[in-house]
């Protein structure tokens, strides 16, 4: 994942619109498998948030945003590495 500047509209607009295009059923699945990987609590909350708040980044700060794409890029990686092994 690219690194946003948080002070730059265009990546403000960039990260926000990668939010948003995260579905409800998909932030389940991202929490169910922080939880399974034992990511932290405060991880696991901030993704109960984000479900929450799927399809409205503009309720969410930007440092809040990044957080959460920063996650969801960590479970998507070790996704991948779990499907490698399994092959």
């Amino acid at each position: 994942m690219p690194e946003f500047d948080l002070q730059d509209p265009t990546d403000l607009d960039i990260m926000r619109g990668q939010f948003n295009m995260i579905s409800h059923e998909e932030w389940d699945e991202y929490i169910e498998t922080a939880e399974a990987n034992n990511m932290g609590y405060k991880n696991v909350r901030i993704l109960n948030t984000a479900r929450k708040k799927a399809g409205i980044a503009k309720y969410l700060s930007p440092k809040v945003i990044n957080w959460v794409l920063n996650l969801v890029e960590q479970i998507d990686e070790g996704d991948d590495e779990y499907e490698e092994e399994e092959d």
